[in-house]
């Protein structure tokens, strides 16, 4: 923070305390001109008089104690600007020991288990249930609670994978992240070459389509497509190129999501998380992932 809003802040916070402290004391201040006899204060308005009920002492000092709980807390904790407070606390700091202590306590049982061979561990029922629980912290957002999905996001219970299956392809997918991209076709093929190709994607896997425009597609994909999907169409995992011969449809299976995903092509990204959680986290996590589809 420049030294400039550090200021700022620091003067902005202050004032308001005094001024809190100095609108308790103006608004409880008996004035000249009030008249006020017993249990009303004399204004009368439309035959109603106003009653004088101050409010009670003890009440009134819950809010000087209020504004001294706020210096004292400013005094010990961040708050005016750059200072740190004196007890020297801060959020990284508390994550820190947090995770700290986490470690200590956790951190022998993950290295446990990151001793046995993934598709081994995927049948151990007490790591299972430790890596379920990894699931649901940091997979669920994006794959489901149930690991199923969602558009845009793989199904994790099916044997379709993008970018392999095997346990040490999904432990590599954890740490290390994804990066698929689809080009964008649109400005090569045109419009009617978009919707051949469309059409010919779909017969691939067994759907019912206008065959004379799905006979011009198959060249145009031989052409601009059979380099990452194969000439097949069954896909090359090594590319994260998926398979176009089974039913399985990452971001849709319209005919006009289809033509979408040709025209303008699709980035998608797994983030990395080897840093984060580390090898035997990971090692836990992918066996999870793993025993999910097998």
């Amino acid at each position: 923070m420049s030294t400039f809003f550090n200021w700022w802040v620091i003067v902005i916070t202050l004032v308001n305390i005094f001024a809190c402290w100095w609108l308790i004391r103006w608004t409880m201040k008996k004035r000249p001109e009030e008249s006020a006899t017993g249990d009303v204060t004399g204004h009368v308005w439309d035959g109603l008089e106003e009653y004088n009920n101050p409010l009670p002492k003890w009440w009134l000092w819950l809010f000087y104690i209020t504004l001294v709980f706020g210096l004292v807390y400013l005094v010990i904790f961040p708050g005016l600007g750059n200072f740190q407070g004196i007890g020297g606390w801060s959020s990284a700091g508390q994550y820190q020991d947090e995770m700290a202590d986490a470690n200590a306590k956790y951190g022998p049982i993950f290295a446990r288990f990151a001793q046995t061979d993934i598709a081994e561990l995927s049948r151990d029922a007490e790591a299972m249930d430790a890596g379920k629980r990894l699931f649901s912290n940091y997979c669920s957002q994006c794959h489901g609670s149930d690991a199923k999905g969602a558009r845009g996001f793989p199904n994790l219970t099916d044997n379709d994978w993008l970018w392999g299956g095997e346990p040490e392809q999904i432990k590599s997918t954890i740490m290390n992240g994804r990066g698929g991209i689809m080009t964008p076709w649109g400005p090569i093929l045109g419009d009617e070459g978009v919707v051949n190709v469309a059409n010919y994607v779909q017969t691939l896997s067994g759907r019912p389509v206008d065959q004379a425009s799905a006979e011009a597609g198959k060249q145009q994909f031989t052409t601009f497509c059979a380099a990452c999907h194969n000439v097949d169409g069954t896909g090359n995992q090594l590319l994260g190129a998926p398979n176009l011969t089974d039913d399985i449809w990452l971001h849709g299976s319209s005919a006009g999501a289809i033509k979408q995903i040709i025209t303008e092509g699709k980035n998608g990204a797994m983030p990395a998380l080897g840093e984060f959680l580390g090898n035997d986290k990971s090692h836990l996590l992918a066996a999870y992932v793993y025993g999910l589809s097998n």
